[in-house]
């Protein structure tokens, strides 16, 4: 596979994995999306909030109009209206990379971070990190979901894998 099919095939996993999330989400109380959690943005929705923060921050540079907000920003209170934005962020994604080459990939990106300076870093590793930071708060929603009496998230590579074969 090269480098465009996998990172396509990566945005294709990301919509998949966001659609699971929100199901998930959406058959929990409204009170338990907002109820204190011990996790690095400490509710369900501030989790979602900055999942979505973060895919604006990274797509806006990579295709060359970057916004600027903090990390912890909450677009959306109310969880349909994040769920709408996220379907419509997942979709920009899956656009945005069905735009790439090969020349693309194998280029860097100079972008101004949020917390700290200038940096120029390849854009593979930055689609990269893209889809991994998505992955990692998926993992900590994943739980805060188990703890609210939620169902168990099968949202792994793997399972979207089987799903697409």
């Amino acid at each position: 596979m090269n480098s465009v099919a996998y990172f396509q095939r990566l945005a294709s996993y990301n919509a998949w994995a966001n659609r699971h999330v929100y199901e998930a989400c959406a058959a929990l109380p409204a009170s338990e999306l907002d109820a204190p959690r011990r996790a690095f943005f400490p509710s369900i929705m501030r989790t979602l909030n900055h999942i979505l923060v973060g895919d604006r921050l990274w797509l806006s540079r990579l295709v060359g109009d970057p916004v600027a907000m903090p990390l912890d920003t909450i677009l959306f209170d109310d969880f349909d209206e994040l769920r709408e934005a996220r379907i419509t962020q997942d979709q920009a994604i899956l656009d945005f990379t069905d735009g790439l080459t090969a020349d693309i990939i194998a280029s860097d990106l100079t972008y101004q971070s949020v917390l700290a300076g200038a940096y120029t870093m390849p854009r593979d590793l930055i689609l990269g990190h893209m889809f991994n930071h998505q992955t990692h708060h998926r993992g900590q929603v994943s739980n805060m979901v188990l703890e609210a009496g939620g169902k168990v998230l099968e949202i792994d590579l793997i399972y979207y894998a089987r799903e697409q074969l």
